[in-house]
């Protein structure tokens, strides 16, 4: 499973010309989902994108998580990450999980982010989105999960 993380000051996905989910201050994650990944793995993202410390302190550090912001969480379904660009032009999607695995454990990362407090917005499964956010900072970060369980966090 891979996740691009990226701290925003807001951000709004929209599906024919609509807002289906937007957030204030807090954390855009395009969610990735690959052949093999797990719920365990999608667990260990959940967990790991909650308590990411990229958050600015009153010293201007990255100390603070995003429950000590209060903040929010948009989760959008990104297959794209699961692309192979290694080899000729166009991308190779052979290590995408399925449309029905890859919204299953799409579901399953966003039940347990509400699980740790933070309020969730998300896309559309599958749909044609279109993505806005303000980037604060830019801070960006990409995030892969362990392939085994029980690999440290």
């Amino acid at each position: 499973m891979k996740a691009v993380v990226q701290r925003v000051t807001e951000a709004a996905v929209r599906v024919d010309g609509k807002v289906v989910g937007e957030i204030g201050a807090g954390m855009l994650v395009l969610l990735g989902v690959e052949k093999g990944d797990t719920e365990a793995q999608a667990e260990w993202m959940a967990e790991k994108t909650v308590a990411l410390r990229i958050f600015e302190d009153d010293a201007g550090k990255m100390n603070l998580a995003l429950p000590d912001i209060g903040g929010s969480l948009l989760a959008v379904s990104q297959f794209t990450l699961a692309g192979n660009c290694s080899k000729g032009r166009r991308p190779s999607f052979d290590t995408a999980a399925p449309p029905e695995e890859a919204n299953r454990l799409y579901m399953h990362y966003m039940e347990k982010v509400r699980a740790l407090g933070i309020t969730v917005e998300s896309g559309i499964f599958q749909a044609d989105m279109k993505v806005s956010l303000i980037n604060d900072g830019p801070v960006t970060f990409i995030i892969e999960s362990p392939k085994k369980s029980g690999a440290p966090r």
